[in-house]
């Protein structure tokens, strides 16, 4: 078995040296007509070029489809660089789009406090709602206006719409709304168009109830509540909301205020209805009364149609 094996090294050794002296002469003999400058030569460069390089298809097409493939990949790459880049942006265009939701919502209240229509005579002040009681019990919320700004215990409060409660509690700097839900709410109040007078009384639900109604048979849901301004709290003519029924029969109200998204509250400086003490004021203005009738003038004249001995 040994000598076997020598004996194959022994063939092995000059056959590697042989291909390898052959491989060496070829790539000489290749450089060297490669680099002969010679127009029989040139010709035969030609002709091996189109002898063996369009068979040589199949050879290339891995190289291609890898420059391809390599192609691609840095396409992909920009483009995800790019989606990522976009997405980016549309996050930040979320983030736009949801504080100008934010403006736009709080531009609209306070357009719509601004087409409020009161008593001219009436004057106001704009508050912003700081914070929420978030009791089931109580239900009133917190404004940045106080005792500075001359607020007072008793003022109607409102949105852009309609009433929402009136000031019990204030602070140097802060005052506290009593909502019309609460109940502890009671507000006089007049249905139109049959005038018949209530007591709007607030019980913790979104509608408050309809009490004291002088005949329930005049009136329909979708009748106007207005504040009455009986009793000199509130102003009359604030719009408190609509009538209507719940599924038991009950008479409620549906407020006009948007109580889910109360962001600026109008407070109303009421100082109370005139009281008249002098029926005579209401006929003439005062410092203007009557002046008495002058009496006729007496002396030596004549009355007319009577002669000098007459």
């Amino acid at each position: 078995m040994a000598r076997d094996r020598s004996q194959r090294d022994d063939y092995t050794a000059p056959l590697r040296r042989l291909v390898l002296g052959i491989v060496v002469l070829c790539l000489i003999g290749i450089f060297l007509v490669w680099r002969i400058d010679s127009p029989r030569v040139e010709r035969f460069r030609a002709q091996v070029v189109d002898r063996v390089v369009p068979p040589m298809d199949w050879a290339l097409a891995p190289v291609t489809s890898t420059i391809n493939l390599l192609r691609d990949f840095k396409s992909y790459r920009r483009l995800s660089e790019q989606n990522q880049e976009l997405r980016r942006e549309l996050r930040q265009m979320k983030a736009w789009k949801e504080a100008a939701l934010q403006l736009e919502q709080e531009n609209a209240r306070l357009l719509d406090l601004n087409n409020v229509r009161l008593d001219p005579r009436l004057t106001y002040i704009t508050g912003v709602v700081l914070a929420d009681s978030g009791s089931p019990f109580r239900q009133s919320v917190l404004l940045n206006v106080g005792a500075r700004d001359g607020i007072r215990d008793g003022w109607a409060a409102m949105d852009g719409i309609g009433l929402v409660g009136r000031i019990s509690g204030t602070g140097e700097n802060t005052s506290r709304v009593i909502l019309l839900t609460d109940a502890s709410s009671s507000i006089p109040a007049i249905i139109q168009p049959s005038r018949q007078t209530a007591l709007i009384t607030g019980n913790n639900t979104a509608a408050p109830l309809i009490d004291f109604l002088e005949n329930p048979d005049l009136v329909r849901p979708g009748d106007r509540v207005l504040t009455s301004g009986d009793g000199g709290v509130f102003p009359a003519g604030l719009l408190i909301g609509q009538v209507a029924a719940d599924p038991s029969g009950r008479l409620r109200v549906r407020l006009a205020a948007d109580y889910e998204r109360l962001e600026f509250l109008r407070v109303l400086r009421h100082h109370g209805t005139e009281t008249v003490t002098d029926p005579g004021d209401v006929v003439l203005p005062s410092g203007e009364a009557a002046k008495p009738t002058e009496p006729a003038a007496t002396g030596g004249g004549t009355p007319p149609g009577k002669g000098k001995d007459g």
